[in-house]
């Protein structure tokens, strides 16, 4: 009999894990849009076929199970925008996560990079604003990438509101962090869509803080990716100290419940026990 989510005493487990996260560090120290593409379901003006209504409602499931579920002590103000949806963090000024879903013929997409870093006019209370990554040391990092917005023009604006920013080491960024951005893409065109979890990780209930505005700096950062879903559903979890690093993908990848112990979200609710267990190996061909 397949089994479900149980949820229980995790205290032992989530400081392991943690313990494991210090380490890695260490060891990497020292060592409904007019928009929309064809590819999101769009009928509009004409009758839906049965494929399209599939195909649709498994396109809304996949958005569904992209957002964790997930309780705050500082709370979240969720937020909408057309690649993606987000939980801002008004005290850290950073989303607590982002998630979106990237199908095969967006991943296919050729706008160019907008690249106009801009506060979210949809932020209540207090925002973090472009200027105050100047000088930090830091990149103004994409939890959601703009690669993966280029079938939009207004997707790919919004990609760059500070509320889908985090700071992130540049080497990171540039490198592993951006290595793990183009296997997504390579996941979409294989499985034919993949939803995505990513954010920033704090061990720390005070962490540094960078410009006027006071944006905290993550610890790490982690990606959660979900294909094939319903039929055979496959997921993929990474976890990367916010450090510079050049590694093969492998060396970050835990299990979706290792990072669901280590953040204390639920990734993908209702997904059986033993794909969150799992540690699948990514295709040929994937980075």
């Amino acid at each position: 009999m397949t089994r479900r989510k149980q949820r229980g005493s995790r205290h032992s487990a989530t400081l392991t894990l943690a313990a494991c996260l210090v380490g890695l560090c260490l060891l990497a120290y020292f060592s409904s849009i007019s928009e929309t593409p064809a590819a999101r379901p769009d009928t509009a003006g004409t009758l839906p076929t049965d494929t399209e209504q599939q195909a649709a409602a498994d396109y809304n499931e996949l958005e569904r199970m992209a957002c964790p579920t997930y309780e705050s002590a500082r709370g979240a103000q969720i937020i909408k925008h057309v690649g993606y949806t987000l939980a801002y963090d008004a005290d850290f000024k950073t989303p607590q996560w982002v998630a979106w879903v990237l199908t095969d013929r967006e991943a296919e997409g050729t706008l160019p990079r907008h690249d106009h870093f801009a506060p979210d006019p949809e932020v209540r209370g207090a925002k973090a604003y472009p200027d105050d990554y100047k000088h930090s040391g830091y990149d103004r990092g994409h939890m959601a990438p703009a690669a993966d917005m280029k079938w939009s023009e207004k997707a790919m604006r919004e990609s760059f509101y500070m509320t889908n920013i985090c700071p992130q080491n540049r080497n990171l960024n540039r490198g592993d962090w951006q290595d793990l951005e183009e296997a997504e893409r390579s996941l979409a065109r294989r499985f034919g869509a993949v939803a995505i979890t990513a954010g920033p990780i704090y061990s720390q209930p005070q962490p540094p803080r960078i410009g006027a505005h006071k944006v905290a700096v993550p610890d790490a950062f982690f990606k959660v990716l979900l294909v094939g879903y319903p039929q055979q559903p496959q997921a993929f979890a990474y976890v990367m100290c916010n450090e510079a690093g050049s590694r093969p993908l492998s060396y970050y990848q835990h299990t979706v419940n290792e990072v669901e112990e280590l953040t204390g979200m639920d990734f993908f609710p209702g997904l059986d026990e033993d794909v969150e267990a799992a540690k699948p190996h990514l295709p040929p061909g994937t980075r």
